[in-house]
């Protein structure tokens, strides 16, 4: 069974390795479910590394629902992905009634292969999920990563199995993946499975500081950004 390990630094990325990992998923900032990575992590990871180093291409936080400008964005990273030699992108794009947007992620496929795309856990917000395999088959995606619909995997292994028998589409679970269930998975006949294996390290004393986390950012229904009325005000009330 392969093991992908969502590695969001250089130091996850060579743990990863070392413990015989297949691949991993390169991204940032794990707590908002990943964005894309620096260019920099990229380049050092590549060098580093044996393994193949997928990519997540997000390029924020909340919802799959890209503007245009959002759109222009993953396309110009997946490009300088390529640039960089990278293994695979992991990506995928809904609409805003949760079914697939089938022409852009098209468009983006397109430009990844033939390296390996993977359809990440957008999959899980779907509405007709089955109607979404044979949509993804068609235009050449090669896995989804997906936890079943579920808050873990491991809820939902009948349910990942039973969508594995209908489509030729590895279907990777993550969401939950741990020492004590991860066999499940191979026992259900999966292809493979992916997981952070994250625990925390290198602790500071933050008592007395203030936050740098900004809840007002952290949403999944909306999508922040600078208001031109609100910078042009700004901007006047100081000129």
């Amino acid at each position: 069974m392969l093991v992908e390990v969502c590695a969001n630094s250089l130091e996850s990325a060579l743990n990863a390795q070392s413990a015989g990992a297949d691949r991993i998923e390169l991204c940032s900032e794990l707590g908002v479910g990943g964005i894309t990575p620096s260019v920099g992590l990229i380049e050092l990871v590549k060098e580093r590394l044996d393994i193949p180093v997928h990519v997540l291409i997000r390029p924020r936080s909340g919802h799959f629902y890209y503007s245009k400008t959002e759109f222009e964005v993953m396309k110009a990273d997946i490009k300088t992905c390529n640039d960089l030699n990278v293994d695979g992108i992991v990506s995928g794009m809904l609409h805003n009634d949760f079914s697939v947007d089938v022409e852009r992620t098209k468009e983006l496929v397109k430009l990844v292969k033939p390296l390996h795309f993977t359809f990440h856990r957008a999959f899980d917000w779907v509405e007709h999920p089955k109607k979404a395999l044979a949509v993804l088959e068609e235009i050449g995606v090669d896995t989804i990563l997906t936890s079943g619909g579920s808050a873990s995997a491991a809820d939902a292994v009948e349910i990942l199995k039973n969508w594995q028998s209908q489509t030729s589409i590895a279907i990777m679970a993550g969401g939950g993946i741990n020492p004590n269930n991860s066999r499940d998975f191979k026992e259900a006949g999966l292809r493979a499975i992916h997981l952070s294996g994250t625990t925390f390290g290198n602790p500071v004393d933050t008592a007395g500081k203030i936050s740098m986390n900004s809840a007002k950012h952290l949403v999944e229904d909306q999508v922040a950004f600078s208001n031109l009325a609100v910078l042009t005000s700004v901007v006047e009330a100081v000129k």
